[in-house]
């Protein structure tokens, strides 16, 4: 089965002027006054999620496993004229960045759940090494523990228009005997009222719960946690309802 990732040009549909704003801005409300004027994703993925910051002010750079995602980030940060460094690496190995280091480390996208609960840490540990004293950790993911206990198996997107063509998206959610979820992503594409294309992706995760996380940061120096939901502006203060959640934590000096 292929997967949405080595696809970037479907993977990307959702982009918009409209989503890059809303975005920059939920940034711009999450890191409220926090000093940082670096920032290293290391799951940039196409930048969609990162690239808005250089708005802010925010000098970017970011690594990947994949190539074609980096290289469609690198295209989409030129045309702003806003070059990026970027470097092609995993993030349970952030040797590539040598022994810089930056105001903020991030993981952006849900990404951590690609690996398993073992290498989280690993990832979070390597995140560290490339973070300033007094600096900043951060991630987001969807919230694994309230869908493991409400085992949700649908997942519908909002349809939305590339140019002429309708797209619509929906995830079926497999719940796997050894406690991973197998997400089925099922497009299709709508013109004329006829269907004109279909594509079927799956991505594999590994459900980590948040105390996991907390817990390795804690043990690497972290305090002053501040958690919100994704978007920020969502009601749901509550940390076990939040659907997804962005985490940041700062190291001590």
């Amino acid at each position: 089965m292929q997967k949405l990732y080595d696809r970037a040009d479907i993977y990307d549909l959702i982009e918009s002027d409209r989503r890059t704003e809303i975005i920059r801005e939920d940034w711009k409300v999450f890191l409220g006054d926090r000093k940082i004027d670096t920032l290293l994703d290391v799951s940039i993925g196409s930048g969609g999620m990162t690239l808005p910051l250089h708005e802010l002010g925010i000098e970017i750079c970011g690594s990947d496993l994949s190539e074609a995602m980096l290289g469609r980030c690198q295209s989409k940060a030129a045309a702003k004229g806003k070059p990026i460094e970027l470097k092609q690496c995993d993030f349970r190995d952030l040797s590539a960045w040598d022994d810089r280091l930056f105001d903020c480390v991030a993981s952006t996208g849900n990404s951590l759940a690609y690996v398993n609960n073992d290498d989280v840490l690993k990832a979070l540990g390597e995140m560290d090494s490339h973070v300033k004293p007094g600096g900043y950790i951060c991630f987001d993911s969807r919230n694994w523990e309230k869908i493991q206990r409400e085992r949700q198996r649908f997942y519908f997107y909002n349809p939305f228009f590339h140019g002429e063509t309708r797209v619509n998206l929906v995830q079926v959610w497999d719940h796997n005997a050894d406690g991973s979820i197998t997400f089925n992503l099922l497009y299709s594409f709508e013109r004329d009222n006829k269907v004109i294309q279909r594509e079927v992706f799956e991505e594999h995760y590994n459900p980590f719960p948040i105390g996991l996380a907390r817990d390795r940061l804690m043990s690497l120096g972290y305090a002053n946690f501040d958690i919100r939901p994704v978007p920020t502006n969502h009601p749901k203060a509550d940390v076990s309802e939040m659907e997804w959640y962005r985490i940041i934590a700062q190291k001590k000096h």
